[in-house]
């Protein structure tokens, strides 16, 4: 009898990058409440963090099948009770499903009022998108989020319209080539977009692979 076909995906940068992550996430993230991980990609985040961030609730989501195939075959393998979805969200839509009434079936075991969305965490999204993207997550991050509620992105940030690195600037030529709309983009504009939608920068830290932690915190 052929065994079952497993879906988990693997991105090897997840094994370099996520405990710098965590220790970003330790220190910004609320001590309570709801996190919304936006377009969780494999998952393989999602099963790291969660179990290392007990007091919080964990919402993964995604746009593309066959990555929300990946993480629901991850979170079948972590043993965590603080970890839920992954949902159907693609930010540019002008509600996403936390905002539905009622909410999605994956959600119903929550209490959103109880335990709000307190954070919303986006890592290495908005250069592998168009910038429709970028402007839907901080649309939607400022509907979702309360007043002190934390965006955080991680990713490859051109800054003062440079890059950070040669490698950069070279990742950057190969994403444009795969897909003209995407690209690394400049921390500038993307902190102007959030200023838009009452998201204030409250830091950027240096992380390996010359890639950044970016938080914005909502008016």
């Amino acid at each position: 009898m052929s065994q079952p076909v497993d879906a988990r995906q693997y991105a090897p940068a997840t094994q370099r990058n996520r405990e710098p992550i965590l220790h970003i996430l330790q220190q910004v993230l609320p001590s309570r409440g709801t996190v919304l991980e936006i377009s969780s990609g494999t998952g393989e985040h999602a099963v790291f963090l969660a179990p290392r961030l007990r007091s919080l609730t964990w919402i993964t989501s995604d746009p593309d099948p066959t990555a929300r195939a990946s993480i629901t075959a991850w979170q079948t393998e972590c043993k965590t009770d603080n970890l839920y979805g992954p949902l159907v969200l693609d930010v540019r839509e002008v509600q996403w499903p936390v905002e539905q009434d009622p909410l999605p079936e994956l959600l119903r075991r929550l209490n959103l009022q109880q335990q709000p969305i307190a954070a919303i965490v986006n890592i290495n999204m908005i250069h592998i998108a168009p910038w429709s993207a970028c402007l839907g997550l901080m649309a939607g991050a400022e509907r979702i989020l309360p007043a002190g509620g934390v965006l955080y992105l991680y990713g490859p940030f051109k800054q003062n319209a440079e890059h950070t690195a040669p490698s950069n600037a070279a990742f950057d030529a190969s994403l444009q080539a795969r897909n003209p709309q995407w690209g690394v983009r400049d921390l500038a504009e993307v902190s102007a977009i959030a200023q838009q939608h009452q998201l204030d920068l409250l830091k950027t830290v240096t992380m390996p692979a010359n890639n950044l932690s970016v938080v914005f915190q909502r008016r």
